[in-house]
């Protein structure tokens, strides 16, 4: 029996937790109990920790015993910072922001808590909760090791002035992967800007299309590389179109002249999250406002760009891990809380309740006037989980390689990628 059950027994536990977490008061049964004062401990990441931090007021109220401390890195050095407090259970916080980059490499290992097992019992949450954002939390065995918060439904943002100088219509983008790169030859006709910044956005999408049931990115259910498959060779041919007919900038996300691209209309289109839209209007192209317009991925895709969970060590502090989940309960499960943070940083709900509100219905200045939440909604409610795999992140640096020799050094499609599943293969099983 775990520790913590030494300190209460589950079903009051869990009464705890869920009053805790919605708010509701327990009723007392005896003689008053002075609350014993609590420090959480919530490591974090930009802007993760100014969620946290702007929800602390209302946490108070609930629980004005509890202090919060927030422990807050640079995004790598955050995940770093996790995995060795996983690995040595040592400087374990109470509660850790993941990103989704990162939780497959954590749901390997046996560091998180189950969150599916009693006292918490999430599954019974799952309707709650974006599907695919829940499913990718879970484990081929069942357990649950985050709670999902926010999500990043993919989108098209495209410049629409730009658009309107080469004659094209939004459908010339959209209706097909062929008719995008076409749009695009069009636009650096006309106006001289780039379709893309990078040809290698174009691998990023397409290898997230056509998935069949139990797949993974690059793997099967069994750890066979999936490397050279038909969705594979489609978006090595169409990186490699991208990039034959100069349609990309070849510069990389956050650098700065993939900033001065969106800034100088330079780049005419960005696949991304719709978080996105907020970065370019607040900080990375402010000057653009009411150039951008919002559509959906080409050819019926929908993808997620990104994500963020909050998950419990499971050799975390035992006494803590009650008014923990609780804390977690609060940023991911309180409609107010998720409405507030879409609001603030433009982290897109992960909770289902918090999808249903008029600030989806507003238009957005930014562009153009659009009520573009509702796509992005809409689009949110298509996209599908796919496993993971623990060697996911080294299959990416394998790919990526190949496609920068086939882009750079005209390597052949189908050895590139017969390379790669043999590189796959050897680590496949480690």
């Amino acid at each position: 029996m775990r520790q913590w059950a030494r300190w209460l027994s589950t079903a009051t536990l869990t009464l705890a937790l869920v009053q805790a977490g919605s708010g509701v008061a327990a009723q007392p049964t005896g003689a008053p109990v002075t609350p014993t004062p609590t420090t959480l401990t919530v490591a974090a990441f930009p802007a993760i920790d100014e969620i946290v931090r702007s929800a602390l007021p209302a946490w108070k109220q609930l629980h004005p015993e509890v202090e919060v401390k927030i422990v807050s890195r640079e995004l790598n050095d955050h995940h770093t910072a996790m995995t060795t407090a996983l690995s040595t259970a040592k400087g374990l916080p109470d509660v850790m922001a993941l990103e989704i980059g990162y939780l497959g490499r954590f749901a390997q290992g046996t560091g998180l808590e189950d969150l599916s097992r009693p006292p918490y019992e999430l599954g019974r949450e799952r309707a709650r909760f974006v599907g695919y954002a829940f499913d990718q939390a879970t484990t081929p065995a069942g357990a649950v090791l985050a709670v999902p918060t926010d999500i990043g439904p993919g989108t098209l943002l495209y410049r629409a002035d730009l658009l309107a100088r080469a004659g094209l219509q939004e459908a010339d983008l959209t209706r097909s992967w062929d008719g995008y790169v076409a749009a695009g030859v069009r636009i650096k006709a006309t106006t001289g800007a780039y379709l893309m910044a990078h040809a290698r956005d174009m691998k990023d999408i397409l290898i997230r299309t056509g998935l069949q049931p139990g797949e993974g990115l690059y793997f099967d259910k069994d750890s066979r590389p999936l490397v050279t498959s038909a969705r594979f060779v489609r978006a090595f041919e169409l990186a490699r179109a991208v990039r034959r007919q100069h349609l990309d900038a070849k510069v990389t996300a956050w650098s700065s002249d993939w900033t001065e691209g969106f800034k100088r209309g330079g780049i005419a289109t960005q696949m991304s999250g719709a978080w996105l839209a907020g970065h370019l209007n607040t900080w990375l192209a402010p000057g653009t406002r009411g150039k951008w317009r919002a559509a959906q991925l080409p050819e019926g895709a929908f993808a997620a760009y990104g994500g963020t969970f909050f998950a419990m060590a499971r050799h975390g502090d035992a006494a803590r891990k009650p008014m923990a989940y609780a804390f977690i309960r609060f940023m991911t499960m309180n409609r107010a809380q998720q409405l507030a943070a879409f609001k603030s940083q433009d982290a897109f709900p992960a909770l289902v309740d918090a999808q249903q509100d008029a600030f989806y219905d507003q238009p957005l200045p930014f562009l153009g006037g659009q009520s573009a939440r509702r796509d992005w909604r809409d689009a949110a409610s298509h996209i599908r989980a796919f496993p993971v795999h623990k060697q996911d992140a080294f299959a990416r640096e394998v790919i990526d390689t190949e496609l920068d020799k086939v882009l750079d050094r005209d390597k052949d499609i189908a050895t590139a990628l017969a390379d790669a599943q043999r590189l796959l293969l050897q680590r496949a099983r480690r």
